[in-house]
């Protein structure tokens, strides 16, 4: 013991870190920071030297054009947000001096949409000049961006002053499905976590929350069709999410223009669920006899597909968005090999001794059900690998990190719409900086057509909880997650990690500012707000 310490005490004077065996120098490569740079970067943008003064006290967002609960609650959240908890606002205007912003306009054009969804209009223009100011957009999604944007702008000089520099912006998303997945079912998040997550989204402009909500592990979605799926599939009583706790989580995205797609993954990663729902799962057997172990969901058995029916059904009606995501990947066909009565239901089907066929024929049958109650669904890369018959709507997604250019690839060659996760695990940690490697991963790099490359919709970055849980999971997840909202909403051509460096140091401290535990990811440097001046809203 005393000698483990003396080395590492040596290592910690001379500036060396023990890794893989090896001595190596720490790195010292510091980042400064920007000042007022937004991220991720916009289509155009340009600043000019001219600054306006605000006071925060008298500041106001104003709608010009179409307005709505959704962008009413932006207003609140932004005041907030840009300026902390600020005292009464001022009963009159006083006289400003030139060179004073006293309010943005914000033109949304067209009626508010009730809920965001895929292929929503997220463009905005945001003009800052002696003139004022003035954000225009076709949709409140738009609207909700360019507020976000306006915000990284104001910088504060004193307690009650802010300024900004004059702009002007003309943006929009490059990709259309810029998502993040959570896993809640390796270990639980509160409520309260997911929430704080959902707004440091839209911080860094995702706009779809993928939720791997259940698993082998636990099974913490509350049914209203099958309640003891949570009470014996749940880690325990506390560990689960009740119906107005999902309904809670879906408003706060909802007017975050973040989209909620839930993920129940069959028929592998399904263990949990076999626990209340009676020979749901297949039976294993060794030396002929049944060993009490249990495998994927048994697809020779009809009740298995009049659970599933029930099951998908309700959640078609507590999700709003058109999608759902279906899983269909790892399952290991070992248990279904050694169950006679599949080996029966494949004969009798005519799949020889091709279980890839008894997948097939699953998932066939549960997109046909996922179809009859008027959803979309997005699946893993497996289930078209395999050669499952499904929709074109359908949306694929690319997970393994061995040659997934290729498999997008073939997949978009195929006719399908294809999302890539496979070079954005969150989860994957090491000493150094990482992002970089994250910030190279672009979804449109393959040699496809260009009809393909419009198959590539976007992407999504991942934190599998094994080894997260409330204490850990923000600050392991951003602002290394922004990179990738960068890749997905900024042009092509902005993939210079070494300018981006800046930006993201920036956005970073930001983040530490608006009460976000943001880890640092660019070496040796400081924020000169080290701490919030207000709790996340």
């Amino acid at each position: 013991m005393a000698r483990t310490f003396a080395l590492f005490h040596f290592a910690c004077i001379v500036g060396l870190v023990f890794s893989n065996g090896e001595y190596r120098e720490r790195e010292t490569v510091s980042v400064t920071a920007s000042n007022g740079m937004p991220w991720p970067m916009p289509q155009q943008y340009s600043s000019t030297s001219d600054t306006f003064t605000i006071n925060r006290n008298a500041f106001k967002f104003r709608a010009t054009g179409q307005s709505c609960d959704i962008l009413s609650s932006a207003f609140f959240r932004y005041q907030t947000i840009i300026f902390g908890f600020r005292e009464e606002v001022l009963k009159f205007h006083p006289k400003f001096k030139a060179g004073s912003l006293t309010e943005l306009d914000v033109n949304v054009k067209n009626k508010c949409d009730q809920y965001p969804y895929l292929g929503m209009d997220e463009s905005y223009n945001l003009t800052i000049s002696s003139s004022g100011a003035t954000l225009n957009s076709n949709s409140v999604w738009g609207a909700l961006r360019g507020i976000e944007t306006f915000s990284q702008l104001v910088l504060q000089r004193s307690k009650d002053m802010f300024t900004v520099n004059g702009t002007t912006i003309v943006d929009y998303p490059r990709f259309q499905h810029r998502g993040l997945l959570l896993d809640t079912s390796r270990h639980f998040l509160d409520v309260s976590i997911i929430k704080q997550n959902l707004l440091a989204m839209s911080q860094s402009k995702f706009n779809v929350f993928h939720w791997h909500i259940v698993d082998d592990q636990s099974f913490p979605y509350t049914s209203n069709n099958f309640p003891d799926m949570a009470t014996m599939g749940a880690y325990d009583s506390k560990h689960i999410y009740t119906q107005d706790q999902i309904a809670e989580i879906i408003e706060f995205a909802r007017i975050l223009g973040i989209r909620v797609i839930p993920e129940f993954d069959s028929p592998g990663h399904s263990q949990s669920w076999g626990k209340s729902i009676k020979d749901l799962l297949t039976k294993c057997y060794s030396s002929g006899k049944p060993n009490g172990q249990y495998g994927p969901i048994d697809p020779s058995l009809e009740t298995s597909y009049g659970f599933l029916s029930k099951f998908f059904a309700e959640i078609a009606k507590v999700f709003p968005d058109h999608y759902v995501h279906l899983g269909g990947d790892e399952v290991n066909f070992d248990c279904w090999k050694s169950n006679p009565n599949i080996t029966a239901f494949m004969k009798q089907k005519d799949f020889g001794t091709d279980y890839a066929k008894l997948e097939e024929y699953y998932m066939q049958r549960l997109l046909e059900i996922v179809s009859g109650v008027k959803k979309g669904y997005m699946i893993w890369q497996e289930v078209v690998d395999n050669g499952a018959k499904i929709s074109k709507e359908a949306i694929v997604e690319i997970y393994r990190n061995q040659g997934y250019m290729f498999d997008v690839y073939l997949t978009t060659q195929k006719g399908y719409r294809t999302v890539l996760q496979a070079c954005w695990y969150l989860d994957l940690i090491k000493y150094g900086v990482q992002w970089q490697a994250f910030y190279a991963c672009d979804p449109g790099n393959f040699n496809g057509t260009a009809e393909q490359k419009k198959l590539v919709i976007g992407g999504e970055t991942c934190m599998w909880g094994e080894y997260v849980d409330n204490t850990n999971v923000l600050s392991r997840t951003w602002p290394r997650a922004s990179v990738v909202a960068e890749r997905l909403w900024s042009a092509q051509n902005v993939k210079d990690a070494n300018a981006a460096a800046p930006r993201l140091e920036e956005h970073r401290c930001r983040m530490i500012k608006r009460g976000f535990p943001a880890e640092a990811v660019n070496g040796p440097g400081y924020c000169f707000q080290e701490y919030s001046i207000h709790e996340p809203v």
